[in-house]
């Protein structure tokens, strides 16, 4: 699979597609063209999730008002249950993440 295949020209809603799955890991690549969290929704993940973004940009909020703003090559580990929302994404070029998401093995 080519990560910058099968993408739709517009997209009206973010793409979440699976790469892989297993009992304690979980790859995703999530494209989005300008979506952003809906107010007042966090994240709340029973996981840890460690994201690259591979084209375009995006910003993520924490509860406690700090902002982490990323772009191409920028990687970012959110521990298990850290609340956040998505704040910003480009839309051209569009933002490509890969999000591997994991249990337990590195959350020491």
């Amino acid at each position: 699979m080519n990560l910058f295949n099968d993408i739709p020209q517009d997209l009206p809603e973010e793409l979440v597609t699976d790469l892989l799955k297993h009992k304690s890991l979980r790859i995703e690549r999530i494209v989005s063209q300008g979506q952003s969290s809906v107010k007042d929704f966090w994240y709340d993940q029973g996981e840890s999730e460690y994201l690259c973004v591979l084209q375009g940009e995006i910003s993520l909020e924490y509860l406690d008002g700090s902002k982490v703003e990323l772009a191409v090559a920028d990687t970012l580990l959110i521990p298990a249950h850290c609340k956040h929302r998505v704040a910003y994404t480009s839309s051209e070029p569009k933002c490509i993440c890969l999000a591997i998401f994991y249990k337990g093995v590195c959350d020491d």
